[in-house]
């Protein structure tokens, strides 16, 4: 099978977790034996048998694509709306339906809200974000799969022993990851912490008020960018102590699936998809919290690090792509794919 790529925001205006999931998921699907590309808009004859779309297509791209006979998957990542407090999900689905009953299809085509019902096939990378899809936009619980991030081969390749005293936290720098609240508070508990990660720019004032924290306290904030050799970076958590991202909205965290492959025990934000992940083999903290209440936490996270659970062992990519190849089988030969009641990843994923 030919299956093609599709995303609506290109790779050099942004940067992060995303753009690592669709290369090595199209990797994984590669050694399960398909065919990958992106899909290049201007051609006119693509010859794909399944299209995978990453976020959330219209329902006009779904009707074009299956006028020409090729099924769309979709992977729409609810990092928001999985990280709101349930009476705003209740407001929200009952504005979904009001909004649907009382306004015309131009607009509420606009949002997007009818691809979940439409699409082949939903991609969710948590119970949390597969419960949202069937409540708030009426997907079908049987068209709805499970499938975790992976994490590339070498980041499992770790020794047990002494992995030092510092902490590492990998994220973009910005406000919803809270970097800058999370180095406040390693100064205030005097517990080291490497920050790896860039900034959308650097102009922004929030990425240059950390860099003033990480300027002023250098023994305890060690920044210096980003880690682009995956293998180094790698081998920084296998070093680090532990590992900490306490962003207010996240989806399934990249990072933290690395961070456990490499061995580290996690402090993660007390939100629905890391309870859901890695439920009790994490520490949590509450988002958004005082910096005084984080300190805190950060230092009962040290202290107690040897009675800290280890987290579970994520699937690989290989065995991700093997997942998806499934998927894009069932909606492709659909007369002759055995009902898959909802997918899920099975085996020892830190989502199963």
């Amino acid at each position: 099978m030919r299956i093609l790529y599709d995303h609506p925001t290109p790779f050099f205006l942004a940067h992060g977790g995303l753009q690592i999931q669709i290369r090595q998921t199209m990797a994984g699907v590669r050694a399960a034996g398909h065919e990958t590309e992106f899909l290049r808009f201007w051609e006119e004859e693509a010859g794909a048998d399944v299209i995978h779309y990453f976020g959330r297509c219209s329902g006009f791209y779904i009707e074009m694509a299956r006028s020409k006979g090729i099924p769309v998957v979709m992977s729409d990542l609810l990092s928001g709306t999985g990280s709101r407090a349930p009476w705003k999900l209740t407001l929200q689905a009952a504005a979904i339906r009001t909004a649907r009953s009382v306004l015309p299809g131009f607009f509420t085509n606009r949002m997007g809200w009818e691809s979940y019902q439409q699409a082949a096939a939903l991609v969710a990378p948590t119970k949390v974000e597969k419960r949202l899809m069937i409540r708030l936009f009426g997907a079908d619980p049987h068209k709805v799969h499970i499938v975790t991030n992976g994490v590339e081969d070498f980041f499992f390749r770790h020794e047990p022993g002494d992995r030092g005293a510092r902490l590492v936290c990998t994220a973009t720098i910005t406000e919803r990851k809270r970097v800058l609240e999370l180095a406040e508070a390693a100064v205030l508990a005097a517990i080291p912490i490497r920050i790896v990660g860039r900034p959308y720019s650097e102009q922004d004032p929030y990425y240059r008020a950390f860099a003033s924290v990480a300027r002023k306290h250098p023994d305890l904030v060690l920044y210096d960018g980003p880690v682009n050799d995956r293998r180094a970076l790698a081998r920084l958590y296998q070093q680090s102590a532990g590992f900490v991202l306490l962003s207010t909205m996240e989806s399934l965290s990249l990072s933290s699936m690395e961070a456990a492959a490499s061995g580290c025990k996690l402090l993660l934000a007390d939100l629905p998809w890391a309870r859901d992940a890695f439920g009790a083999k994490a520490w949590y903290c509450p988002v958004p919290a005082a910096v005084e209440r984080t300190a805190q936490i950060l230092k009962n996270f040290v202290r107690n690090l040897s009675g800290v659970p280890t987290p579970p062992v994520p699937f690989t990519w290989n065995e991700i792509g093997r997942q998806f190849a499934r998927i894009y089988e069932g909606v492709a030969n659909p007369n002759t794919a055995g009902k898959s009641g909802g997918g899920g990843g099975g085996g020892g994923g830190a989502a199963s």
